[in-house]
């Protein structure tokens, strides 16, 4: 947006000329200046590190610019990130007019703290609350932070364990109102929810239309947040029109939030993060008041070269270079689905079949779009133009899972393939029980994709083979020596037959599907884990316990439960088969965080019950916790 008056902390600024990354520029200035500083960072411009041979290794491997480039925020010619001044100021702006948005924040600690900036800027004790279930950890962490009392919208999910989307009655202000009116801790159950937030996309690229959630939901919730963390290239590409939550008609009451990742899409450094801004006809963002949870959340010592990395990333994509680079990465995650499926391998594509015409418009939205009852997806009765498929990511199913949750006779588990890969060079994003995550970013070549194919052919041909795992996967079979004689194909079978015979897949569908009750407010909870209110208890004994921590299997990391939270037998039951499949295959365990082993035995830290409300097998957990004992 052009020529739009900003109102920032502590000065009035017109949005000016268009400037090319206008804070990169300015730190390259300052740096070749090479001005003598007496301020932090104490390396003083990487002199320190000359200091010793392990610093002078340090330096000369980052080089000499990136240690000039780390500079305190006392140098005034820079401006000041914290308040939004000079330099930095104008880099923001410059990136809110090429993203489209009225206000942009760069944050240089991850989305994770952009979500919270977001949430604190807006939401207080008490308020309502309305969340994804299949949100990052860092939007369930500001729940319990700000002591708000969450209403969750459930995802489908399928039974390769791929999070599909919310229904679409999910959305509706009358669905929404009915779980507010049934939710045991909210008193005035005709407040207006403050904060409604959405994962666009998830991990596998499931997209929700936001311009159709936008009206929906429009006045009925003071403010829509977007986590775009996986999206910040949909605004560059009309393949992802009505997909992202930035741009198109303006709302009449509600403010639009929107916080992405540079770093996972775009060129951003890691921790490359933004929040953008979209007012409403009624409601201006206040910077000031917003400020003041950037504040709380933002480091005084910003790392200046993760800023400059945010204003090149943005900069990159100016003048209509952003949809030439958005489009030459869909272009390569066309010809490697294109390559997957003409390859005779055993894997495949998870995409729509329409793709496997002659001709298909790749470029088109229709060909990603997600149809009601398509076998493909697995998500039932989805509807129609709601969701669409990311082409950018990229889940690779292996054999032996079908949709529809049962086995075939043989399987080639996705960790054993993931484990080959990463010996052989090959690093992965995500794995799953039986497919593995891949992402196309705008830095992916051709070459990179061609090499990730020859070592899935080279796979293919040790599996068959039964090649012993000492020979192609040296590296896991020293530390793991047990395995060293075992053929790749008997190694898959075994894994296999395991997950067959407990049928995980739709265990792990039942445990995320299952009816969750809050038991206490999450952030009631969590006070009981930092005053020790809790006891340890051990799995056996777990079910009608109340987690007092977020429990997250991996994969896929989604939390599965929240603080405050009833355990039960679906849970419990998973949690067991994970003790087991652990002790039985080591070097592939499951792992969930917050599940905790202690003196080999597997725990989870729960809210201490009171003498008034013991159970009948209290005793035994009492006896239990106290032997675990918790410190």
């Amino acid at each position: 947006m052009k020529n739009v008056k900003k109102q920032i902390v502590g000065q009035d600024v017109q949005s000016s000329k268009k400037t090319e990354a206008p804070f990169f520029s300015a730190l390259v200035k300052y740096t070749e200046r090479r001005a003598d500083s007496f301020h932090c960072p104490g390396h003083s411009g990487g002199q320190a590190f000359l200091k010793a041979p392990v610093g002078a290794k340090f330096r000369e491997f980052f080089g000499e610019n990136l240690l000039r480039a780390d500079i305190c925020n006392a140098v005034e010619e820079m401006g000041q990130l914290l308040d939004h001044t000079g330099a930095a100021y104008e880099a923001e702006a410059n990136a809110a007019r090429i993203f489209g948005a009225d206000h942009l924040f760069f944050v240089t600690n991850g989305t994770s703290t952009s979500n919270k900036i977001v949430w604190h800027s807006q939401v207080g004790p008490n308020d309502i609350v309305v969340v994804d279930r299949n949100c990052h950890k860092s939007n369930l962490h500001a729940i319990m932070m700000t002591g708000a009392t969450p209403v969750f919208l459930m995802p489908t999910r399928n039974h390769h364990g791929i999070i599909g989307p919310i229904p679409a009655s999910e959305f509706a202000p009358e669905t929404i109102r009915a779980k507010i009116a049934m939710h045991p801790f909210i008193k005035n159950k005709r407040r207006k929810p403050r904060i409604f937030t959405l994962t666009q996309s998830t991990y596998d690229g499931v997209l929700y239309n936001t311009t159709r959630l936008k009206h929906l939901l429009d006045g009925h919730i003071d403010a829509l947040h977007f986590d775009e963390a996986w999206l910040p290239h949909a605004s560059f590409h009309p393949i992802y029109n009505d997909m992202h939550a930035i741009g198109g008609e303006r709302m009449r009451e509600s403010l639009v939030f929107s916080t992405q990742s540079t770093h996972k899409t775009l060129a951003g450094l890691s921790q490359a993060s933004q929040v953008l801004v979209m007012e409403s006809l009624r409601k201006k963002l206040n910077r000031v008041l917003f400020n003041e949870a950037y504040l709380m959340h933002t480091s005084t010592s910003p790392q200046y070269s993760i800023i400059a990395s945010c204003d090149v990333s943005a900069a990159m994509m100016d003048d209509g270079r952003g949809q030439v680079i958005v489009e030459d990465a869909l272009k390569e995650a066309f010809a490697f689905r294109g390559e997957l499926r003409e390859s005779g391998l055993p894997f495949s594509a998870w995409e729509p079949p329409r793709l496997q015409e002659t001709t298909p418009n790749e470029l088109s939205q229709h060909a990603w779009l997600l149809h009601p009852n398509e076998p493909w997806h697995g998500f039932g009765a989805v509807e129609p133009g709601f969701n669409m498929l990311d082409p950018l990511k990229v889940t690779i199913l292996n054999p032996g899972l079908e949709m529809d949750g049962s086995f075939s006779h043989e399987g080639i588990p996705a960790q054993i393939v993931t484990k080959y890969l990463c010996e052989n060079g090959v690093i992965v994003e995500k794995c799953g029980l039986y497919s593995f995550f891949i992402m196309f970013t705008i830095g992916i070549t051709r070459e990179r994709w061609q090499t990730l194919l020859q070592k899935l052919g080279q796979f293919s041909r040790d599996y068959k083979a039964n090649a012993k795992i000492a020979s192609v996967m040296p590296e896991f079979a020293l530390k793991h020596a047990q395995y060293a004689e075992t053929g790749l194909k008997d190694l898959c079978q075994a894994i296999h037959e395991t997950y067959k015979a407990h049928d995980v897949a739709r265990m792990t569908t039942e445990m995320y599907t299952s009816p969750l009750v809050p038991a206490m407010k999450p952030s009631d909870a969590f006070a009981k884990m930092a005053h020790e209110e809790i006891d340890r208890i051990a799995i056996d004994d777990l079910e009608g316990c109340t987690t007092a921590v977020m429990l997250t299997p991996y994969p896929p990391g989604i939390p599965l439960l929240v603080p405050g939270e009833v355990i039960n037998a679906s849970i419990v039951r998973y949690l067991k088969f994970a003790r087991a499949f652990n002790q039985h295959f080591p070097g592939f365990e499951t792992d969930v965080h917050g599940l905790v082993k202690e003196n080999g035995e597997y725990a989870v830290d729960c809210v201490r019950e009171k003498r008034s409300r013991r159970s009948p097998n209290m005793a035994a957990r009492t006896r239990r916790a106290r032997a675990l004992q918790y410190s």
